[in-house]
């Protein structure tokens, strides 16, 4: 696949970015840069070879999830801007 400046205005249209001429000429080249590293990497024979899932054989070692402070609602609400003794108050944001 070649990356024309069709493709590229197709990109930047979809991703919403506006490119000027030189913009475009450069997207093209790094574009197809990546296209022909890519092809490359298609040359490679991997038959034989498992997908690579994670880098390394680490486990992650999480900790328990435990409760260190609870606060009561009447708590909460005293660090509240706005609230009108039971819930916070926040400005509408749907029409």
């Amino acid at each position: 696949m070649i990356i024309d400046q069709d493709t590229v205005e197709k990109i930047a249209h979809l991703a919403r970015l506006e490119l000027t001429g030189d913009e475009k000429q450069t997207m093209i080249k790094d574009m197809n840069k990546i296209l022909d590293f890519m092809d490359k990497l298609n040359e490679i024979d991997t038959t034989g070879v498992e997908p690579l899932v994670y880098m390394t054989n680490e486990v992650n070692s999480l900790r328990e999830d435990v409760i260190k402070q609870e606060i009561s609602h009447e708590e909460a609400l005293l660090n509240a801007p706005k609230q009108d003794g039971e819930y916070f108050l926040v400005a509408k944001v749907i029409g």
